[in-house]
């Protein structure tokens, strides 16, 4: 009978030998694939709870926009280096990307009323900006919850071009996913509201997600905001749908418009005991 000694020195035993909570390649396996569900679902919860979350304000959108800041600056670097190009490719997105900066420096300043507004209640009443912690609207409303010095939450996802934790996230609550599907329960477990600013195809998705769990009743009844009528308005016509017979009236109340700031910080107070 070998000794352990033996088993710890061949390599081919190594692997069995080792503890099955502490063997990372066993771990990954495609049959180990629920006990990956269940830990992505407890570790951010447990944390969460430990740091005294219970409810979150979800703010979803574009990871594109960039600050007005950011965009200035890149523009005029655009011009500098093309000044015979008025014109270029590169010219027009710098421009697109200044005109969409109002609406990263709406995101900012309702996360930070938010959290301004949350400061003195207790962990059972406050609201905490929640995101999926990357750039752009993300980036926008954790950057509003740090300067008024109130902790966020992340709920990054791991994707093939690695998206970074954006540099003003609570590290001690930002959480890295690799299921999408257990990223947006997260999103939904604490949510008293969530509010979605323009955004592409992964706004989209987590949108609808909320949309179809409110309007199905899977979660208790919570406010979902539109921020910027216009682009929603363009983007999806609610109104056909309800003229095709696709939704129904009521599913209208699913949601609200709201176009700024203030507006969404009215719906938000909603929300706080008086």
């Amino acid at each position: 009978m070998q000794s352990t000694q033996n088993l710890h020195n061949n390599e081919d035993t190594a692997d069995a030998y080792r503890l099955a909570f502490k063997d990372p390649e066993f771990l990954v396996r495609p049959e180990t694939r629920g006990i990956r569900f269940q830990l992505e679902l407890l570790k951010p919860d447990l944390i969460q709870t430990e740091h005294g979350i219970a409810n979150t304000v979800v703010v979803f959108g574009s990871a594109r926009f960039k600050s007005f800041e950011q965009a200035q600056s890149q523009l005029e670097k655009v011009r500098l280096a093309h000044p015979d190009l008025p014109q270029s490719e590169a010219t027009r997105q710098a421009q697109q990307d200044l005109q969409n900066a109002h609406f990263y420096e709406a995101a900012r300043e309702l996360a930070s009323l938010v959290s301004h507004g949350c400061k003195a209640l207790g962990p059972s009443e406050r609201l905490t900006i929640c995101t999926g912690g990357g750039p752009g609207i993300m980036e926008a409303a954790n950057r509003g919850a740090y300067e008024a010095g109130a902790v966020s939450v992340a709920l990054n996802i791991s994707l093939p071009h690695e998206q970074a934790p954006n540099p003003f996230i609570t590290p001690a609550l930002s959480f890295q996913f690799h299921y999408f599907a257990l990223r947006k329960m997260h999103f939904a477990m604490r949510a008293k509201i969530l509010i979605a600013f323009p955004g592409g195809f992964g706004t989209l998705d987590e949108l609808f997600e909320i949309l179809t769990l409110v309007q199905t009743r899977k979660v208790t009844a919570t406010p979902v905001l539109l921020y910027g009528s216009d682009y929603w308005k363009k983007l999806i016509d609610f109104e056909w749908m309800l003229e095709s017979g696709t939704i129904s009236k009521q599913d209208l109340d699913c949601f609200k418009y709201v176009d700024s700031p203030e507006e969404a910080w009215q719906e938000v107070k909603k929300l706080l005991p008086c």
